[in-house]
């Protein structure tokens, strides 16, 4: 039995929905946004999942509009309540940045709707599923300098953070502001885990011009690093052909067909849970990788509620030793707070639902 087929027929059932905006000020540039979308059963049972379209007006419209436009009152299976959202229209108005918020958007009302018929059935995930929760090891994902820089990015960031919190693994996102000056001093921490290279985002504010050199220069300096989301090109083909082995991807993986799309078999994908949206995608894509011997690392969104948690609990069951970018949401906020658990992050899975406690 796939892992899809253990929770396509638990009940649902869904009386009326709520949504609850959050929102993180990160810099002068970024204010982080979400919605909490909320559905509600008989008798105060209730499941969350949280939407992580990166465009404030979306969530403006889906929190204004979204309860007067969207009706997913009735009785289903998982599986039905699924195709019912196939046909349902999520956006009250067309979303930004279309298909990808699509997906982000359908993952939040998939993932509610598993919280919401597990806590009907009285069970977990982890029960439904037959896995035994193992603790999760986790990397910190940051970018040093701003995302619009001419002076050369300095390591001091990551420094402050290994000092506060030792033992602490990165995953950095180089630019062209690098230069071998805060390389050399990457790598005498010995921290840094993988590298985002950036290089299939397109037309976005993360995006890094594509430069061999940086290529070159952080092949060399970090032998051992995970080399996630290059720009294949004629210029880097040469060099990331001798590290395939290294060469993880995240933005282009929607589906097992993506996978199967690149250049290289991966040894190892990032499965970001947002960006498959059904349910039934995102476990075929587990199920696949343990058929075809293929790692997977957890990766988010910069949730700002349960949607941390979710990615939490599924790197628990599927993937915990592997360098996943699901950090507790404290060590991406602005002002690096105290007392923070360090990796690896201790299973909190509740005793029913799809909750990872805090």
């Amino acid at each position: 039995m796939s892992s899809y087929e253990r929770i396509a027929e638990l009940p649902l059932e869904v009386e009326s929905l709520r949504f609850e905006g959050r929102e993180l000020k990160f810099n002068e540039d970024f204010t982080r946004a979400t919605t909490l979308i909320e559905l509600r059963g008989p008798g105060g049972k209730t499941g969350v999942g949280e939407d992580v379209v990166y465009d404030g007006l979306d969530h403006v419209n889906l929190q204004m509009d979204g309860p007067k436009t969207i009706d997913l009152a009735g009785s289903y299976t998982l599986d039905s309540f699924s195709k019912r959202l196939e046909e349902s229209e999520l956006f009250p108005v067309p979303p930004v940045r279309g298909e990808v918020s699509e997906l982000y958007r359908r993952w939040a009302f998939e993932s509610a709707a598993l919280d919401l018929a597990l806590t009907q059935a009285g069970r977990s995930l982890a029960d439904v599923l037959e896995r035994e929760p193992r603790p999760v090891n986790f990397v910190v994902s940051m970018r040093l300098g701003a995302w619009e820089q001419t002076e050369p990015e300095k390591p001091d960031k990551a420094l402050r953070l290994i000092e506060r919190y030792p033992g602490t693994k990165l995953k950095l996102d180089p630019t062209n502001n690098w230069d071998r000056a805060l390389v050399d001093a990457l790598v005498a921490t010995g921290a840094v885990d993988s590298l985002d290279l950036k290089g299939q985002y397109k037309g976005t504010p993360v995006d890094v011009e594509t430069d061999p050199e940086l290529y070159r220069m952080v092949i060399e300096a970090f032998p051992n690093a995970w080399l996630e989301d290059p720009d294949v090109t004629e210029e880097t083909r040469p060099l990331l052909d001798a590290v395939s082995e290294r060469i993880t991807w995240d933005a282009p993986i929607h589906s097992v067909a993506d996978v199967l799309d690149r250049p290289w078999k991966p040894r190892m994908v990032n499965i970001k849970p947002s960006r498959f949206g059904p349910l039934s995608n995102l476990f075929e894509m587990y199920d696949w990788c343990e058929q075809e011997g293929v790692q997977a690392y957890g990766g988010g969104q910069t949730e700002l509620g349960p949607g941390r948690g979710h990615i939490q609990y599924l790197a628990s069951l599927f993937h915990p030793d592997t360098p996943n970018d699901t950090a507790p949401s404290g060590y991406n906020e602005p002002q690096l707070p105290d007392g923070l658990p360090a990796s690896p992050l201790e299973p909190r899975i509740a005793p029913a639902g799809f909750r990872w406690q805090p």
